[in-house]
């Protein structure tokens, strides 16, 4: 084996890639033309999903394939969409009430608190804390805490009682959203603005120029300071 290089298995087959590449990279660079399951390639859109093993280890570990780098004897397996349960609803049939969420999903009440669904967890979202929230009825809390999920199913891949934590956090910032946070007027307030066609002018000025040069007006936009 070359210095720098590593040997890693993409569906059963051995390749040698450099041993600083990301899954991702590594896949591209053994010859694999990713059409699904790569999204933004930026660790954050969740679509990369990924469960390997490295020799030796009898353990399953987990990951995302742009943001996990590649390691000697890795057994690599993609998993671009996760089989995971998520229950049918009208969200203009549901109340913001505290029984929602186990209503839906009842299987809440099976949470050992074994905290895996937070060590899985690519953006270090506290998972068990929200899944505790579920199970006391507080929609609230769950939504802040489950926020910026990505949806990428791994919590629900180690999860040894079957919960499907993804399903229900978004379940809860659904609900929040329409039912509990308040409205802002400042939106609705542009809403009715671009309704009236008070920005028909500039939109179509905008729609006639070129790409790069869109792409300049935005990158050099005023951004608010939080």
């Amino acid at each position: 084996m070359a210095d720098g290089m590593v040997t890693i298995y993409l569906m059963g087959k051995a390749y040698s890639v450099p041993e600083n590449l990301t899954i991702m990279k590594a896949m591209e660079y053994s010859g694999f033309q990713l059409k699904r399951g790569c999204g933004c390639r930026g660790g954050f859109c969740g679509a990369c999903a990924t469960v390997y093993r490295i020799k030796g280890d009898y353990r399953v570990q987990e990951g995302l394939a742009c943001q996990t780098v590649v390691a000697e004897d890795m057994y690599l397996s993609m998993l671009p969409f996760y089989p995971a349960i998520k229950k049918t609803y009208d969200i203009e049939e549901l109340k913001a009430r505290g029984n929602v969420l186990m209503n839906l999903y009842p299987e809440i009440n099976r949470c050992l608190g074994c905290n895996t669904c937070t060590r899985s967890c690519p953006q270090d979202l506290e998972v068990m804390n929200y899944m505790n929230a579920a199970i006391r009825g507080d929609i609230t809390k769950v939504a802040n805490l489950s926020f910026d999920c990505i949806m990428c199913g791994l919590c629900a891949s180690r999860c040894p009682a079957e919960l499907v934590q993804h399903n229900i956090g978004i379940l809860a910032r659904r609900i929040y959203g329409k039912y509990i946070l308040p409205a802002a007027d400042h939106l609705a307030k542009r809403v009715e603005e671009i309704e009236k066609g008070e920005f028909e002018e500039e939109v179509n000025e905008l729609m006639e120029k070129e790409q790069e040069e869109l792409a300049k007006l935005y990158n050099e936009r005023d951004i608010e300071e939080e």
